[in-house]
């Protein structure tokens, strides 16, 4: 599986994602589709656009920071996968 980074894509591109997932934004921040920000699973803080993370195999989406990966990693396991 190959992962890409949302970092090195224009906005326009992740505001489709959004979409495509079921997700808004205001520009700013990734909403729920009434609206409410997405919070972060693990730190409980909105999550920005332009920081956004969203991992193989999962809808969830996280803010970018180290805590937050390895949470989720510890959770849910390795799913990078073993290469």
């Amino acid at each position: 599986m190959e992962t890409i980074s949302l970092k090195e894509i224009p906005l326009s591109a992740k505001l489709v994602l959004l979409k495509e997932l079921g997700y808004g934004s205001d520009g700013e921040y990734v909403l729920e589709k009434s609206g409410e920000y997405i919070m972060d699973k693990y730190l409980d803080i909105p999550v920005r656009i332009n920081n956004m993370m969203i991992l193989p195999g999962s809808t969830i989406i996280l803010d970018n920071n180290e805590f937050s990966l390895s949470a989720y990693l510890e959770e849910y396991g390795d799913v990078f996968g073993a290469r």
